[in-house]
């Protein structure tokens, strides 16, 4: 398995798997993530996310009424240093353009439309379509293990 790097400084931007493996404490990737959270706890980076993040991560929770898990992803998101972004007209319209360019689904989209808004110093994610995005610095996890 290899590491994480993470940026000494800056935003780090999370989409919405790297939230889903740490909070289900994932086998492959809870021990990858680590560094994040540790650069997170020292304030050597701040981490973001898009408001998305929030609905993404309940869907499945609240149709399996799990409402512990709903719990879990709402302090993660709400209670700690993770700042979520709004979903503005602005990031909106940025995504619309993303989407017509690179042909990103909707939420990928806004994802990465939020990420360009905070200029963001790592993007990490799962999904290797984030990678048709010359601007955003992308890291895939399934790349490193």
């Amino acid at each position: 398995m290899g590491a994480l790097n993470i940026p000494d400084s800056g935003v780090v931007y999370l989409d919405t798997a790297p939230i889903i493996y740490t909070v289900e404490r994932h086998a492959d990737y809870e021990s990858l993530l680590l560094p994040l959270w540790t650069a997170l706890d020292a304030e050597s980076i701040q981490v973001i996310t898009s408001e998305l993040t929030l609905l993404e991560t309940l869907v499945k929770p609240l149709s399996d009424g799990n409402q512990s898990l709903v719990a879990d992803y709402e302090k993660l998101l709400t209670e700690t240093r993770i700042r979520m972004q709004p979903v503005s007209l602005t990031i909106l319209k940025a995504a619309a353009r993303i989407r017509a360019t690179a042909k990103l689904k909707t939420p990928d989209a806004i994802h990465a439309a939020t990420a360009l808004s905070v200029n963001c110093a790592q993007f990490i994610t799962n999904d290797n379509s984030f990678t048709k995005l010359g601007s955003l610095p992308v890291t895939v996890l399934k790349d490193i293990i």
